[in-house]
């Protein structure tokens, strides 16, 4: 646990000192002190837990629909030839297109209301548990499906004991990634025409040259995604903890 603190306790350590001895600007960087007094003043107005929650649930609800989709999809592409020569060149190359490259489409079709706003989440959280989806099920050993078909195991039966604890470990680390992903995008679904929300908190620093405000939105950021990382970590200790790794 303390080499896990030693890192950020440094960082903290330079930032109060290099913002205390007046190496950096407060109007550049503010300091450790000012950062907390408008967490404290966010947190008594309320605005705090509002934008924070707002935020969780649009990567709660995007993340949803694009683990759903990238079951969907990827067991699809990675159980059938067919399926991969159609679809599988389409979505590879939509991986290359950026997150912000959605945002004039999204806000023509869609708005600048919610739908918009998790679309663009889904579309971040999307392409990591899909390509490692696919990943997963095409690295099943051969054999792993003939020995369970000679036992008598074919269809549902087979997915349910095979395929799927075969591709479990791939798919969660995809998962963890999508979730990063579905966090990036949502700093640019909320840049753009947001009212509430960490973005928006961001934005308004921005706009406002409040540097203590910007740290905030920055750190909070940090923490949702570390925490909600942390969280699939655990569901994939308890998950693969039959897995013989080395980490095992």
């Amino acid at each position: 646990m303390g080499s896990r603190l030693l890192v950020p306790a440094i960082l903290l350590a330079a930032w109060f000192w290099t913002t205390s001895a007046g190496i950096v600007k407060s109007y550049q960087f503010a300091s450790p002190a000012a950062v907390l007094n408008e967490v404290t003043a966010l947190a008594q107005s309320g605005d705090l837990w509002a934008d924070v929650g707002i935020s969780v649930e649009r990567v709660a609800i995007g993340f949803a629909a694009a683990l759903l989709c990238a079951l969907v999809l990827g067991t699809l592409v990675g159980s059938s030839r067919v399926a991969e020569r159609a679809l599988d060149p389409t979505l590879q190359a939509l991986r290359a297109v950026p997150s912000l490259a959605w945002v004039p489409l999204l806000l023509l079709w869609l708005g600048i209301g919610e739908a918009a706003k998790i679309t663009l989440v889904a579309i971040g959280g999307f392409v990591p548990i899909y390509v490692a989806l696919v990943a997963g099920i095409r690295g099943v050993d051969r054999k792993l499906i003939e020995v369970a078909r000679s036992l008598g195991l074919h269809g549902a039966a087979l997915a349910l004991r095979v395929l799927v604890p075969a591709t479990l470990p791939t798919l969660l680390v995809g998962m963890r990634i999508g979730l990063t992903q579905a966090w990036l995008f949502l700093v640019a679904a909320e840049l753009l025409g947001a009212t509430s929300g960490l973005g928006f908190l961001l934005t308004d620093g921005q706009q406002t040259t409040r540097t203590d405000e910007i740290l905030v939105a920055i750190l909070l950021f940090a923490l949702c995604g570390k925490l909600s990382e942390t969280a699939l970590r655990a569901l994939e200790r308890r998950a693969v903890g039959w897995a013989d790794t080395i980490q095992a």
